[in-house]
């Protein structure tokens, strides 16, 4: 399944929206010298969060998968915050809150296999599962804190701590990507690394005394 060159162009399209959401933010950032965080970085963080995890499951790789899972709804929790979630058709939005759901039903309801399948991958070690899958978590944290710190101001935003979260997760899954020799997270997180040491240093400027 891992060689099947129609799954890698999924990743690789989830991977390439990525970088367009953190590629368009940077720009829009540096032109005003402040971090800016544009609806349009939200809706490609969710449409990117959704092929991703439709990757993980082809590929059997239950790190992947969990990463999406934790953070495709505060996705669509930070365009409510910014208005723009109730100008999406209706049709649309419940197509995207239905939609995972519909394949987490399909994908786990067949006599636990692929369950067994995702946690006994012969392409990926115990330990290694664990390193990818803390990877994710730490990466998924960042956008924990940022739900928290936007509901506490009323306002979708990304703070100095979501930047510090995700320069620390990305390097742990560029680590992850190395060893599990992964494609497309590797190129996904690559140039992630540099725009979060970059946005860290915008933010600093900005909250320091």
């Amino acid at each position: 399944m891992d060689s099947s060159w129609w799954i890698y162009i999924v990743g690789f399209f989830a991977q390439l929206m990525f970088s367009g959401r953190l590629i368009l933010q940077w720009i829009l950032s540096e032109k005003h010298n402040k971090v800016l965080t544009p609806s349009t970085f939200w809706w490609l963080s969710l449409a990117a969060s959704f092929l991703l995890f439709v990757y993980g499951y082809l590929r059997e790789d239950f790190a992947i998968m969990l990463g999406q899972t934790l953070t495709y709804f505060i996705y669509i929790r930070n365009l409510q915050l910014q208005g723009q979630w109730a100008k999406a058709p209706v049709y649309i939005r419940w197509l995207l809150i239905i939609f995972p759901v519909l394949i987490v039903i399909y994908g786990y309801n067949n006599n636990l296999y692929d369950i067994d399948k995702l946690f006994n991958n012969e392409s990926i070690p115990l330990w290694l599962l664990i390193l990818g899958s803390i990877a994710q978590v730490i990466f998924t944290l960042r956008f924990i804190y940022q739900w928290i710190y936007s509901e506490k101001h009323k306002k979708s935003s990304l703070p100095l701590g979501f930047w510090l979260l995700s320069l620390i997760g990305g390097l742990l899954i560029l680590t992850y990507a190395v060893l599990r020799r992964d494609p497309v997270l590797f190129v996904g997180h690559l140039m992630g690394v540099f725009i979060y040491f970059r946005n860290m240093k915008l933010s600093f400027a900005i909250e320091k005394p």
